[in-house]
């Protein structure tokens, strides 16, 4: 790739309202393109506009004549002032026939032209969806970082008081190079008299949302089936948003609530209201609110319609396919869901990818219509003209209370299926001749008490420059501090004794809740339940005592802040190829600042879990493709154009049922598992990110 190739699709993701033509990274870079590029509006005006725009600018990137125009008419149904939803299917089918698009641009810099000629004539949300699938799935643009979609489109993300105070600085400081700071009001959107806002921390945390996102950009239900058709696709959107919950209800112990009631009645009235108080990027206008105690209604609208009781229909559909252990094709062909594949089925058939379920007709689109219908409960028949809540979309479903609520009943589907399941048995869950004889957690303090963690607030800064259209260029320096949860870094160590030969082996750790929000034991099936994967990762043991150490921060689960949250543009890119390669990794993890649950300030106790499973059992025969930068945060993400990495089923072994009355009876009964109590101590003071 050359550089201006690179250049010129980075630019893409800056300033994604303003047209094709305008100056991006800090007014240096201008696309030049041909004259049947500008859109109506300017046609007439071309050489103006790129006389006036070409002006100061250090890099002209020339763009491409299109051999062929294409015909964009499949997307006008989506105006480009209207919202765009993955959980709309007129809305996917447009962005799938987009995505295919992109991807048959036969080479690099008719991509580039193919893309700079749609921007100006599409939904600009739609447009950056789909691009940054192409991006992530052509074979020759591995290297192009894609930007955080909080960089993109800000508004979605935070309040948009902000956005004024961005301006006013930019406007003032200008180009001088010093760095803007506006702040981000913490629990902006509810007073404390609303019991949920103890957890907007978490719901409305940037990187969470971010990372839901990216989630979808990674593994989207429509498109070209080498886009669409990834190893395990369906089991990973259970386990994900499986671990999801159970990281929310841990939460909500350590902030006094009880775990979440599953919303599994649409016919009732729904009692958490939220008011996101959050802007809409392509129309300016605040995403709606939904009162409290509002009743769920059939969907009416001319791009949604949706009835209530269809998926109710849905639903009994796929318990009754659960209960009779198969599930059948639209020409009556069985396939038994079986212990290996039989989640992997049903998570494709519930968020209903259209080409990868086996029978969408008749187990229809349970998943995406329960969002679409809680996101219009304030609308349901656009007689007042409002576009859809949050829960419409993936940039903004996980900040409302309810997206835990919906999920909690897809999970309850899957859990269904999970507890028809055998319990693990000796033979799955050992192995033999290998002991884990010490396990520790260690902040990095020379004196800190091992197995006592720390969290604080953290205030840190993230670059919204990319995505602040039509105003002063002040590209870099305008950053937005917010306050985080964060944890101080530890390092576990464990003592594993191998009675045999060297061999290799998958080291698993977990930690589960010990007691719930009143203090009461947690049984053994709610502390499967709600297990939090804290990391994974395989072991070489040479005979005799081996000690093994990890670092909290190489966590299979998460990706560091830097990622979440890197600048814009050239100057801030490494320069060693080993860096860069880091660097360009696709997003795609849980945030590294929310690894730990918060705790409490009397210290919450866990059980940390580790278990050495037999890699001979785990390893995967991966194909012969090119090394990927895309590795880090696997467990959530799997790898990209590789299988997932293990071959046991997601979550293991605390996916099924146990053996065992209890954790220590499991763990007593199996020399290559361990625990010990680990406290979490949250301390409630606000350090600045050094």
């Amino acid at each position: 790739m050359t550089n201006t190739d690179l250049k010129a699709l980075e630019l893409l993701f800056q300033r994604p309202l303003e047209p094709v033509f305008t100056t991006r990274d800090q007014g240096k870079v201008v696309l030049e393109l041909p004259d049947s590029f500008y859109t109506d509006r300017y046609r007439n005006d071309t050489v103006a506009v790129s006389n006036r725009f070409s002006q100061d600018v250090d890099l002209k990137i020339p763009v491409q004549e299109l051999a062929n125009k294409p015909n964009l008419d499949f997307a006008k149904k989506l105006g480009r002032k209207n919202q765009f939803s993955l959980f709309n299917d007129r809305h996917k089918e447009i962005a799938s026939q987009l995505i295919t698009l992109f991807m048959g641009a036969p080479n690099l810099k008719q991509f580039v032209a193919l893309a700079a000629y749609t921007k100006d004539r599409l939904n600009p949300v739609l447009f950056q969806y789909s691009y940054a699938v192409a991006i992530a799935h052509r074979p020759d643009t591995r290297e192009v970082p894609i930007t955080n979609i909080s960089q993109v489109f800000p508004s979605n993300f935070v309040e948009p008081s902000v956005f004024r105070d961005a301006r006013e600085e930019a406007a003032v400081i200008g180009d001088s190079g010093e760095r803007i700071h506006v702040d981000i009001p913490r629990n902006y959107t509810a007073s404390d008299r609303e019991d949920e806002q103890r957890l907007a921390y978490f719901r409305e945390d940037i990187g969470v949302n971010s990372h839901h996102w990216h989630w979808h950009l990674v593994y989207p239900t429509t498109g070209p089936m080498e886009v669409v058709n990834k190893d395990r696709r369906g089991e990973l959107f259970y386990y994900m948003h499986h671990q999801i919950l159970a990281r929310y209800n841990v939460e909500r112990f350590c902030n006094n609530l009880k775990r979440l009631q599953p919303l599994n009645n649409l016919r009732i009235e729904v009692p958490e209201g939220y008011f996101p108080k959050i802007l809409s990027s392509v129309n300016n206008r605040t995403y709606p609110a939904r009162v409290s105690n509002q009743l769920l209604k059939d969907v009416d609208r001319e791009d949604a319609s949706i009835e209530i009781g269809e998926v109710e229909r849905w639903r009994d559909r796929v318990l009754a396919a659960i209960d009779q252990g198969f599930v059948e094709d639209a020409s009556g062909n069985r396939t038994p869901l079986d212990d290996v594949r039989g989640i992997d089925i049903l998570g494709n058939m519930i968020e209903a990818s259209p080409v990868l379920s086996i029978n969408s007709q008749f187990y229809g689109n349970l998943h995406n219509q329960g969002h679409t219908i809680i996101s219009f409960a304030h609308d349901p028949d656009a007689r007042h003209l409002e576009e859809f809540g949050v829960m419409g979309d993936v940039t903004t479903a996980m900040r409302d209370p309810i997206f835990y609520r919906w999920h909690g009943f897809i999970d309850s589907i899957f859990n269904k299926f999970k507890a028809r399941l055998d319990p693990y048995n000796a033979a799955q869950l050992g192995f033999d001749g290998v002991s884990v004889t010490y396990v520790e957690a260690k902040i990095g303090k020379g004196n800190a008490r091992p197995n006592t963690l720390l969290t604080y607030w953290q205030k840190s800064s993230a670059d919204l420059a990319a995505g602040l259209d039509f105003g002063p260029s002040a590209d870099g320096n305008i950053f937005a501090s917010f306050t985080h949860l964060q944890n101080a870094p530890f390092t576990y160590t464990f003592n594993v004794t191998n009675n045999g030969t060297r061999r290799t082996g998958t080291c698993r750790i977990f930690i589960c809740p010990k007691v719930d929000e009143r203090n009461q034991p947690l049984r053994l099936e709610d502390q499967r339940l709600m297990a939090i994967e804290m990391d994974k990762f395989t072991v070489e043991l040479l005979p005799g005592e081996n000690t093994v150490r990890r670092q909290s921060t190489e966590s299979s689960v998460a990706i560091p802040f830097e990622r979440s949250f890197r600048p814009i543009g050239a100057a801030y890119q490494p320069k060693a190829a080993d860096e860069l390669a880091r660097f360009r990794f696709c997003g795609c993890g849980w945030p590294q600042h929310l690894l730990l649950p918060k705790g409490n300030a009397q210290g919450m106790l866990f059980d940390l879990f580790v278990m050495i499973s037999d890699y001979s059992q785990d390893s995967v025969q991966q194909p012969n493709t090119p090394n990927d930068a895309c590795s880090t945060a696997y467990s959530f993400c799997g790898l990209k154009d590789k299988l997932y990495p293990d071959r046991r089923t997601m979550g293991f072994p605390f996916d099924r049922r146990l053996p065992n009355a209890n954790l220590t009876e499991l763990v007593g009964a199996f020399q290559n598992m361990a625990k010990t109590d680990l406290r979490i101590v949250f301390n409630d003071r606000v350090v600045d990110k050094p």
